[in-house]
């Protein structure tokens, strides 16, 4: 059940939820502002979203700059080391590594954001209605969450992967609902903070819903949590979905996908370290870029 509204100041706390939304829309608008000017202002931010931005932008366009066909065999000799016709090399099939490269950033920008969205989706849904209504079912999901985090997370996945088959639909939901208890714990943390606050009574004495407070009062008071988690996780879903396709969990072959590439060329690491190198160096700065933008949000919303 909510807690019950405070006794004092009542009509305080009314006053304050008949505020016009013209003045509220202004206080928001006006905190966006500043915090994009702070960003604006965070070098850790701006050289992260611009790693970011290039690797995103390679993941739309590579086809217009890859010089040969990343899946198909491109030369005859293998394992070459850079030359001004194979920039980084080719690999032990005689494909070019730097068109595999390249081309390797879709598959790890497809995975990625879309197993983050049902992760804090699902970590949103579950951390607003526990945080909100507390009680047994709060306890319970925390302990259910508890057990969850007591595991390695990249050993869940691993297992689960194993018995569902390797696909890229499965290593999308997979990573996506490990990602959940995690991002629910930090929403319910929010949520408790905030569901104390005056703006939430005063919604309650103007007979608002449940799911109005909680979607329309409290949801936009936590964007900043919730904003620092999504990048923490993304970062950490790269991460993850690369391991399972160097574990041949993941996407499969003939995909230039960056940790299938590190995962086919490590045999050969001694004989034509290029082949692990670049792919390897790619993966890289793309999380350095993603850690970097987590932060520099962090910096700016605690200021």
């Amino acid at each position: 059940m909510p807690a019950p509204l405070p006794a004092e100041r009542p009509g305080e706390i009314l006053d304050a939820g008949l505020k016009s939304a013209s003045e509220l829309s202004g206080l928001a608008s006006g905190r966006a502002r500043e915090v994009l000017r702070a960003l604006w202002r965070s070098k850790t931010f701006v050289i992260g979203a611009a790693i970011v931005l290039f690797w995103v932008l390679d993941a739309i366009f590579w086809p217009l700059f890859v010089p040969y066909d990343p899946e198909g065999l491109v030369s005859p000799a293998t394992l070459q080391p850079p030359s001004a016709e194979h920039l980084f090399g080719t690999d032990d099939l005689g494909r070019d590594i730097f068109s595999r490269t390249l081309a390797g950033a879709r598959p790890t920008l497809t995975v990625a954001p879309l197993a983050t969205a049902i992760g804090v989706a699902g970590g949103i849904l579950v951390g607003l209605f526990t945080g909100f209504y507390r009680g047994l079912a709060d306890d319970i999901a925390m302990r259910v969450v508890d057990a969850l985090l007591a595991f390695p997370l990249i050993i869940i996945a691993v297992l689960v992967i194993s018995i569902l088959g390797p696909s890229i639909t499965n290593v999308i939901l997979v990573i996506g609902i490990v990602f959940t208890p995690i991002v629910a714990r930090t929403v319910r943390s929010a949520v408790l903070v905030e569901r104390q606050r005056e703006y939430v009574a005063a919604a309650r004495l103007l007979g608002n819903s449940d799911l109005y407070i909680m979607f329309v009062e409290i949801l936009p008071n936590i964007t900043g949590p919730i904003a620092v988690e999504i990048t923490i996780r993304l970062g950490y879903a790269i991460f993850t979905s690369a391991t399972l396709s160097f574990l041949a969990l993941g996407i499969q072959q003939p995909s230039p996908d960056w940790g299938l590439t590190i995962s086919i060329g490590r045999v050969f690491l001694q004989t034509a370290p290029s082949e692990v190198l670049f792919p390897a160096a790619a993966l890289a700065t793309l999380i350095v870029g993603v850690n970097l933008i987590a932060d520099g949000l962090r910096q700016v919303l605690e200021e």
